[in-house]
């Protein structure tokens, strides 16, 4: 099967493009290694992904999404039979800042991607959404069902603009869509931009942590792992209508075990045998204090649920950061 995955440089997308040349999915890696955290990083996914012993199967192309002409050029030269959509720009606290960013790869971009997935026949798209999109919810665990119409943040309302998006290109044109609601993916490989990385490198320099909300947060933090796993899973077993005739899906993907922030953050000091210093200060906009999520309708949908337990993931997540980072 041809794969087309975006973000390839990405931390998911490094991931998801190993495990689908491990089975030997030939991959078109598409990302425009942009510098919202260290290109380096991006380089060095690129260049663990070059090792593996199917590289000949990975074919990288640095390309925007927001560019439509090179993206149709793409999709018509290569003509992926799935598309796994994890090109966006991420993180709540930036949305704050660069606005503009998150218009031109999380809505033009997107809406360039299913344009060339319907004018090109693409089987099956799978995109990232986001847990965000629950927002101001407090009813817990966060379910497909729930209305999510209260977003707190700028990159939280462009993934439900997606959803709706995806939604009316099934409808309109049969096109099969999923979209994926991770929940707080961590592990090796991760964004210098998340908790992990951040808590990690302000431990082992001796500078203390920004712990928000004064420490009173919940998290469902899920393994990288498991979140390849129930994407692979959900991009083999293209959306059906739920009814009527619209070929559309909604999942989350996330532990169903959400864990205190400051367990977190033990589990982190332990891994690092080092105590963190720790700075509480209130919350930040457009942050959220919890998150749990329902992932009965996932393991229904594919019989498979996360759950690798947070001492096994974050051990892994340490071992990594401190070979790559400290060697």
């Amino acid at each position: 099967m041809k794969v087309l995955v975006t973000g390839a440089a990405g931390f998911i997308g490094y991931h998801v493009a190993l495990k689908l040349l491990a089975r030997g999915d030939s991959i078109v890696g598409l990302d425009n290694l942009n510098d919202y955290y260290d290109v380096r990083l991006k380089e060095a996914r690129l260049a663990s992904i070059k090792a593996h012993p199917n590289a000949q199967k990975f074919h990288f192309i640095k390309q925007d999404i927001a560019d439509t002409t090179s993206l149709l050029a793409l999709f018509a030269l290569h003509k992926p039979q799935r598309v796994v959509h994890l090109a966006a720009q991420a993180g709540v606290r930036y949305s704050l800042q660069n606005p503009h960013a998150y218009i031109q790869s999380n809505l033009v971009g997107f809406t360039n991607i299913l344009e060339a997935c319907r004018h090109y026949g693409v089987e099956h798209l799978v995109y990232a959404s986001s847990s965000s999109v629950y927002g101001g919810n407090t009813k817990l665990p966060f379910s497909e069902q729930d209305h999510v119409d209260s977003p707190v943040s700028l990159y939280a309302a462009t993934k439900k603009a997606n959803e709706l998006i995806a939604h009316t290109y099934s409808h309109l044109y049969a096109l099969p869509t999923t979209g994926l609601r991770f929940f707080t993916v961590y592990g090796p490989w991760g964004r210098p931009d998340m908790s992990p990385f951040l808590f990690a490198n302000a431990i082992l320099t001796g500078k203390p942590i920004k712990v928000f909300n004064h420490g009173d947060m919940m998290r469902d933090f899920t393994y990288i792992d498991d979140v390849v796993e129930g994407v692979i899973r959900v991009l083999d077993k293209v959306a059906t209508p739920i009814s009527g005739s619209t070929p559309y899906r909604i999942f989350n993907i996330g532990n169903n075990q959400p864990e205190k922030l400051m367990d977190f953050i033990t589990t982190l000091e332990n891994a690092l045998g080092k105590t963190a210093q720790k700075e509480f200060l209130p919350m930040q906009a457009g942050d959220v204090k919890s998150t749990f999520a329902d992932t009965s309708a996932l393991e229904a949908w594919v019989s498979f649920k996360p759950s690798t337990d947070l001492i096994k993931g974050v051990t892994a997540f340490v071992k990594w950061y401190t070979a790559f980072y400290q060697s």
